[in-house]
């Protein structure tokens, strides 16, 4: 009810009761659920996976940052329950737009233990990049997709560059990829694994951005490295 009455705060009422139930309760449950049985038929195994295990043993925080496409079963590669020095569960958040998309997408992520952090980078990025800052200063992780939400296709926006270098956090490179596979005709061309294919989940070596080190040294690192994944995924595909 919370996230409802926000988003018509704004101007941008959900809808009448049915449709809210209908739109923001069935379809995420029925959108989760069938990608959690699809994830079930996967064959799993993780490439770099020490690195990412050693930062939750010693209770940091990092930012997963990946390419738009890979987005669908991008949940498989945080297999974590983290708590904070509090007891509460943490784990990892996203940036989902405040629109009715965006509630729907945020409901569907809730259904995977996703947190959703409210706001669009495209239309206010200092407020989201502040509620991203808020979120891991929270004790969350970040997934990120720095080419989103809508392109262009994987060249890399200041997002996760700006939350790492505010927050300390580590950034994490990571991809994943199918040996069977097909492509979506969408802007990002996301790929989707055919049932019961392999899964690969590749994580890059984690990194913290130095405190004076220049944004645009940072951008060609990250851009190179989330590049060097992407063709690595294609080889998987293509082997």
């Amino acid at each position: 009810m919370a996230a409802r009455l926000a988003i018509a705060e704004r101007g941008r009422p959900l809808g009448s009761p049915i449709s809210v139930w209908l739109n923001f309760r069935v379809v995420p449950f029925l959108g989760a659920g069938l990608s959690k049985l699809w994830s079930h038929t996967l064959r799993v195994r993780r490439e770099g996976f020490e690195a990412v295990e050693d930062l939750v043993a010693r209770d940091e925080r990092f930012i997963l940052a990946f390419w738009h496409r890979r987005l669908f079963m991008m949940p498989l590669a945080y297999p974590f329950r983290r708590r904070n020095a509090q007891g509460q569960v943490r784990g990892v958040a996203i940036l989902s737009s405040d629109s009715r998309d965006g509630e729907r997408s945020a409901a569907t992520w809730r259904w995977f233990g996703i947190h959703a952090v409210r706001g669009t980078a495209s239309d206010d990025g200092a407020r989201a990049l502040v509620r991203m800052i808020q979120a891991v200063r929270q004790d969350w992780d970040f997934g990120i997709t720095p080419d989103g939400p809508r392109g262009p296709l994987m060249e890399l926006k200041p997002g996760a560059l700006a939350l790492a270098r505010k927050t300390g956090a580590w950034i994490v490179p990571v991809t994943l990829a199918f040996d069977r596979q097909f492509e979506l005709k969408t802007w990002d061309r996301m790929v989707i694994p055919f049932p019961f294919a392999t899964c690969v989940i590749k994580y890059g070596t984690p990194y913290k951005i130095p405190p004076k080190a220049e944004d645009g040294a940072e951008a060609v690192r990250l851009q190179r490295e989330m590049n060097e994944l992407e063709t690595w995924a294609e080889g998987i595909h293509h082997a």
